[in-house]
């Protein structure tokens, strides 16, 4: 199975982005652009690849393991980048300090799960919306710079997700996402119940 860990943004703050990439699909050079379906954008934390089907119930005990040591935080969608002209994509602000040692947790879950996993040097919390090459993305970038959600909301879950590929020999087939395990962000249950363990880059 090909597995990554993500975070899922809700209904309210999907709608929000999908009316500022509507705008986006209308400059010139968009038709050349591979876009995202709507249904399928995340914040991705650890990507590990084809993963054997005997793995997967360590992977996920691990990731459930390490969601419980974290809190659940807080991400509104705003602004937006490029990876040079191969991806778009857009941003977040709020608790992103806590995002990025989630994203270490996960990848580290997969380690110790017996998935070779890299290591981020520099974890980006970003929402893949348009791949493509030969089209200047300096002008869609700019335009999602401006980008702010009023939609604010809670992360308190982790999700472990299958991809499947696109369709063979369908014209715009997309990968289709597949939710396998969603676990809780734990800490705030646990505090509630009178002990928490600190966060950390390891998963227990």
């Amino acid at each position: 199975m090909r597995l990554f860990s993500a975070l899922l943004p809700p209904a309210p703050a999907v709608s929000e982005l999908a009316a500022a990439v509507a705008e986006l699909r209308a400059l010139p050079g968009a038709d050349r652009l591979r876009w995202t379906q709507r249904a399928g954008w995340h914040f991705t934390l650890a990507f590990y690849g084809e993963v054997p089907d005997e793995l997967v119930p360590r992977l996920s005990g691990r990731l459930g393991r390490a969601a419980r040591r974290h809190r659940p935080l807080t991400l509104r969608l705003t602004g937006g980048g490029r990876f040079g002209d191969r991806t778009l994509w857009a941003g977040a602000e709020g608790d992103l300090q806590a995002v990025a040692r989630l994203a270490a947790t996960a990848a580290a879950a997969g380690r110790r799960a017996g998935i070779p996993v890299e290591e981020h040097l520099r974890y980006t919390a970003h929402l893949t919306l348009a791949r493509g090459r030969g089209v200047d993305l300096r002008p869609f970038a700019a335009r999602l710079a401006g980008f702010a959600g009023t939609e604010e909301w809670t992360v308190g879950e982790l999700a472990l997700i299958r991809s499947h590929p696109p369709a063979p020999g369908v014209a715009g087939a997309q990968p289709h996402y597949e939710p396998l395990t969603v676990r809780p962000l734990g800490r705030a249950a646990t505090d509630a119940a009178g002990g928490a363990a600190g966060d950390g880059a390891g998963d227990g």
